[in-house]
């Protein structure tokens, strides 16, 4: 970092004015914090000793780094950490959780990819700074690099770390995605804010797979967002029932969370649900081809996953979807008519006969108890006087 910023600097004037021009960028929320996360690092270091980040090398890669944020941009004095509220209008939770035939996808995927978004508006933020102070050093990271942002939010007064790993805010719940710019500037700092879950341990008892081991400690290779984004093979047996017709994230710890009830939704076009979102059935999902997906899924965080992994979580909610004729159909069609016997598409029919399995399981199922019906209709009728 390079900083050549004028001696006669108000910080306390600038901070307050770095705060409004956030407010203006969009940004629900903006806090100031120093560089030191000390405490951090045995958490850390404990939470990949024991594996918890699963496939996620790049959690292990650099190390304690994460812990030291002025250890990947030397000459980092503060952290600008900033949230936007992502919770749509049309969230449509209940609905699509209880229709098992449909897909759920988390609320944070249904509209445009906030990465670039905010990114930008860091950038923009960090112009403003530039305008006032003149060059200084800086960088912006939204998911971009090595850095613990919820420890740091938490510094910055943005909210406190709850029990199920993600950030709290009292007024926004945690519907919201965080970024950083780092700056070199020696900006007057926020204190963090009073906040706990208690006694609730809602988000712990409620997770489908049981991800969150301990307060505050999340093992992702149960996590259900995991599973289904980051994990590149197949989805463990044992989870794939948990999973429902969860094809893209999860956000029951959300959910249920207390804080959240009052969660303000976002005023951010690009975050509202897209229309191939609204109450899609898990079939016609399944029915895409890589060119429709790909289409489909231009300008969003779910295309990151590719169309392999697409299908295989798709594969997974049919096989935990109500019997129908209609997705055992469509699921052997698909084995039929698969082509390559490449490594991604070995895994996704590995998922498709699994599917295959338990509508078959379901299919038995219901033809029992249609003939338990029957016989007990049979015994009644018999049993009945002419004139009943």
């Amino acid at each position: 970092m390079h900083s050549n910023h004028p001696i006669a600097v108000d910080w306390q004037q600038l901070t307050e004015q770095i705060k409004a021009w956030a407010s203006t960028l969009g940004f629900s929320q903006c806090g100031i914090t120093d560089t030191d996360l000390t405490v951090e690092e045995p958490r850390f270091q404990a939470w990949l000793d024991a594996g918890y980040h699963g496939e996620m090398a790049y959690m292990a890669n650099h190390g304690l780094m994460r812990c030291r944020p002025e250890q990947l941009q030397p000459g980092t004095l503060r952290v600008i950490s900033v949230r936007l509220d992502y919770l749509p209008e049309a969230a449509g939770f209940a609905t699509n959780l209880a229709a098992a035939d449909q897909a759920y996808i988390s609320r944070y995927a249904l509209g445009r990819d906030y990465h670039k978004l905010m990114r930008n508006k860091l950038q923009q933020l960090a112009k403003q700074i530039q305008d006032k102070v003149g060059e200084f050093g800086f960088r912006p990271f939204v998911d971009s690099a090595p850095v613990l942002e919820r420890p740091l939010a938490a510094k910055a007064g943005l909210g406190w770390i709850g029990k199920h790993s993600l950030l709290l805010n009292p007024e926004a719940g945690s519907w919201f995605f965080l970024g950083e710019l780092l700056v070199d500037l020696p900006l007057p700092i926020d204190q963090p804010i009073n906040g706990d879950c208690g006694q609730c341990v809602a988000c712990i008892t409620m997770c489908p797979t049981g991800a969150i081991v301990a307060p505050y400690v999340v093992d992702a290779r149960k996590c259900i967002s995991y599973l289904t984004i980051e994990h590149a093979d197949d989805i463990p047996e044992e989870l794939r029932a948990k999973i429902g017709n969860r094809i893209y994230g999860c956000d029951d710890c959300q959910l249920v969370c207390p804080v959240n009830r009052q969660a303000p939704l976002t005023t951010q076009t690009d975050f509202q649900r897209r229309p191939q979102w609204q109450d899609q059935s898990l079939l016609a999902l399944f029915d895409w081809n890589e060119e429709t997906f790909l289409r489909n899924t231009e300008g969003s965080a779910i295309r990151r996953i590719g169309h392999a992994r697409w299908q295989r979580n798709l594969a997974v909610a049919l096989g935990n979807a109500p019997y129908q004729a209609a997705i055992l159909k469509a699921l052997r069609s698909f084995v039929e008519n698969c082509q390559s016997d490449g490594d991604s598409v070995s895994m996704v029919l590995r998922h498709v006969h699994w599917a295959i399995a338990q509508q078959l399981q379901k299919a038995d199922v219901l033809a029992e108890q249609n003939r338990q019906q029957q016989r007990l209709i049979r015994i009644v009728q018999v049993g009945l006087p002419r004139d009943a």
